[in-house]
């Protein structure tokens, strides 16, 4: 199908940012892909500016009942019909070459998903700041080198339909680090494929939901390392996931942390 893409937008309540990220599906160069826009049960105007945009590629579907996001995301990805899968969130932004730069991954049968870097972009300054400016992204079987850099974003990430074919490829549990539970278990046996360039920007506005449920994204981390801890599945990075856990822990102790981290930049 010639590298046909199914993009997933899951939105709840998105209205603010949402105009914005649509725009930016449109500018893609590369222009043979679907957009599966999935709606968890929105009470705003997210329906409404969807159906603002007139092209053909953009498909709406309304969730029976609200669940949580990744519960949501296994629903819309029932829905593609590309030879790969690519998310993006409703207040992020791709760059132009976003699917087009991919062209290498996609024509390369090793690779079963790929990322890249990305810009973040501070809202209140107007300022934006690559991701890892001088550390290169890792290529190939990378749980290790997540396990130490955990640098994929659910917006930066494109998966080969294939992987993502079984029933529920996300934890529907999770509500925060269903993205990072899904690519690490698939970086143990699944090739990436890095790309070193900004593709995209990833808006930091202090109502991210990440930002201000700092507990549940604890609680989460918790059920997961404990997890990996009864499965052995940790592969020699024990030590580095419980140290995470245990900033985790502190930060959603203290919410004024990470306020504080932001302002400065």
């Amino acid at each position: 199908m010639n590298n046909f893409i199914s993009i997933i937008m899951n939105c709840y309540n998105g209205e603010k940012y949402l105009a914005d990220s649509l725009k930016s599906v449109i500018k893609q160069k590369h222009k043979n892909w679907e957009l599966i826009f999935w709606d968890n049960c929105s009470t705003d105007n997210s329906k409404k500016i969807f159906k603002s945009f007139k092209d053909k590629r953009f498909k709406y579907f309304l969730s029976n009942s609200h669940t949580t996001l990744y519960k949501a995301r296994n629903l819309a990805c029932k829905k593609a019909k590309g030879e790969f899968v690519a998310f993006i969130d409703c207040d992020d932004m791709w760059y132009q070459n976003f699917l087009s730069e991919r062209k290498l991954f996609f024509q390369n049968k090793d690779y079963k998903f790929s990322y890249s870097n990305l810009h973040y972009y501070f809202e209140k300054s107007n300022r934006k700041k690559e991701l890892k400016k001088n550390m290169k992204l890792k290529s190939g079987l990378i749980y290790n080198f997540l396990a130490k850099n955990y640098l994929v974003t659910i917006s930066s990430l494109i998966i080969k339909k294939d992987l993502i074919k079984k029933k529920n490829f996300f934890n529907k549990r999770y509500n925060i680090i269903g993205d990072f539970d899904a690519v690490m278990k698939i970086s143990k046996t699944s090739k990436a494929y890095a790309f070193q360039k900004p593709l995209l920007k990833i808006r930091i506005h202090g109502e991210n939901f990440l930002d201000i449920n700092r507990k549940m994204f604890f609680e989460e981390f918790k059920h997961w390392f404990l997890r990996q801890k009864r499965d052995n599945y940790f592969n020699n990075n024990k030590n580095i996931f419980l140290k995470k856990l245990l900033y985790l822990y502190f930060v959603s102790l203290s919410p004024k942390f990470i306020k504080d981290f932001f302002k400065k930049k």
